[in-house]
């Protein structure tokens, strides 16, 4: 008679999957395996841990090391998941976006800090609500930096801008999970230059005559939209002025690509990475048209690449630009350029 095999346990299972991971050089082997495991499960972590005896059906085993064999290749944890936690919120990711990074949320701070401060210069009362605010965020991706803008300035309008139809789509479910979508407005464009003659597109799109794919996630009103938080276009010229332009641009040079992770050379949108041969080429033109479209005394506030600050400060001139700042992330690194528009 052949023994029995012994049960799948919770304990068994992650055992398993912490050496086949590691075997497989996955950096945070721990935390993939236990996050793969949780979500194969529906059960968070505080469950996991407290029955680590608990039997597993062969179907959620089977389901468990099928995630394991595909992180082993390289797919990210946050692909196989579909979501990546960012600024306290949750985020969906696909392989349409870049997956939200820790080191984005100083864009946040920056952000929220040179409001604040700009409001208490100007004698306005605290705390900041983001009444009558406009702000933009250029490259959106997933609407995380969007989204965890609207969270806290619950009275700010948000114009989510993206190169990519596919990223736009992400970014608008993300908006409708947060309940935040009374207050965005969603555009496809090329940083910021497509604005000056936006035009509609996709069944959802504002009937707006212009070039740039403007649109919202929620039901679409009567009449001309535009009347939402954007003045109606004057021909030839771009109505939309902003009080605050936050990007995490493509800053990735592509002479690094070999010296990427896997995960992130493999699976990730190409189109979000890479800013040109040396990473920092895009901040030229987003820097000028940030210019274009910042009201007087509006704020900047760009995410950096690990070796492109003293390539963009030059490009922030004193002609232009006023209380220019750089803020370093937890590691040392100049992550988050920032400055105001004269």
């Amino acid at each position: 008679m052949k023994p029995q095999a012994a049960p799948l346990v919770v304990r068994s299972v992650l055992r398993e999957a912490f050496a086949q991971l590691r075997a497989a050089g996955v950096p945070s082997h721990t935390l993939a395996a236990e996050l793969l495991l949780m979500h194969a499960l529906a059960r968070d972590r505080t469950w996991i841990y407290a029955h680590p005896e608990e039997e597993i059906s062969a179907p959620n085993a089977e389901r468990f090391f099928g995630l394991i064999s595909r992180r082993a290749a390289g797919e990210p944890t946050q692909h196989l998941t579909g979501k990546q936690e960012f600024w306290g919120l949750e985020f969906e990711v696909t392989p349409d976006v870049l997956i939200p990074r820790p080191e984005t949320e100083h864009v946040i701070e920056v952000a929220l800090d040179r409001l604040a401060v700009r409001e208490i210069r100007a004698g306005r009362r605290q705390p900041l609500s983001g009444e009558g605010l406009r702000i933009a965020d250029v490259g959106t991706g997933s609407g995380c930096i969007a989204i965890a803008l609207a969270k806290a300035l619950p009275r700010a309008t948000l114009f989510a801008m993206d190169i990519s139809e596919a990223a736009l789509a992400v970014a608008r479910r993300n908006a409708e999970r947060h309940g935040v979508c009374d207050r965005m407005l969603f555009f496809q464009s090329n940083l910021l230059e497509d604005l000056s003659v936006p035009r509609p597109h996709a069944a959802n799109a504002l009937p707006n005559p212009s070039p740039t794919a403007i649109y919202r996630c929620d039901a679409l009103p009567h009449g001309n939209p535009l009347s939402f938080g954007v003045p109606q276009p004057a021909t030839g010229h771009s109505p939309f002025r902003f009080d605050l332009i936050a990007s995490n641009p493509p800053y990735v040079g592509r002479r690094e690509a070999a010296t990427l992770m896997r995960e992130v050379r493999e699976h990730e949108p190409e189109i979000a990475l890479y800013g040109g041969e040396e990473g920092y080429e895009l901040y030229a033109d987003l820097i000028a048209q940030s210019a274009k479209y910042l009201l007087p005394g509006g704020i900047l506030v760009l995410e950096l690449g690990h070796n492109s600050l003293p390539a963009v400060q030059p490009l922030l001139d004193a002609s232009t630009w006023t209380k220019v700042n750089v803020t370093n992330d937890l590691a040392g690194i100049p992550r988050v350029l920032s400055a105001e528009r004269s």
